[in-house]
């Protein structure tokens, strides 16, 4: 079976752009006020879950490199996109990594963008291993995409 790696890569901008724009919304409705989000570090599966009582609506997968976190992606349930989960999920698996004393390297806008717009997360980023998602980022050229792997693949030494 082939992989359509642009059909990939599409799907995962587009997830990325719907969970970024969700991070814009700052006021909680009655509904979410009364939710207790549990948030589950996976280490077999290398994810932290968001999970709604039984259900699971979203997770952020990593790795660990080097003695580094590095954050790979974000996934939340489109049912939930507009209710902070990703603003959520994102701060507290970032005071769990403050709490170990590891730095992170970003792979994940998602977690980019968090951190621009909550600065009191900066000292979390590794110095040498930034990551690909780190803000601020600069702006590619059409098709760069050779300069991304590299960089990618630099972050996961």
């Amino acid at each position: 079976m082939a992989i359509d790696l642009e059909a990939e890569a599409a799907t995962r901008e587009e997830n990325n752009a719907a969970v970024i724009a969700a991070l814009n919304e700052t006021s909680l409705s009655e509904v979410e006020s009364s939710w207790e989000l549990d948030v589950i570090n996976d280490v077999e599966r290398g994810r932290w879950i968001a999970a709604l009582g039984a259900e699971a609506i979203a997770e952020l997968q990593y790795r660990f490199v080097g003695g580094r976190v590095v954050l790979l992606t974000t996934w939340v349930d489109p049912a939930y996109r507009r209710n902070r989960v990703a603003t959520e999920l994102v701060a507290r698996v970032l005071n769990e990594i403050r709490e170990s004393g590891k730095k992170i390297t970003i792979i994940c806008p998602v977690v980019g963008r968090f951190i621009a717009r909550n600065p009191q997360y900066l000292d979390l980023i590794d110095k040498v291993h930034p990551g690909a998602g780190a803000y601020p980022q600069r702006e590619r050229a059409a098709g760069d995409h050779g300069e991304e792997l590299t960089a990618f693949e630099k972050d996961m030494t």
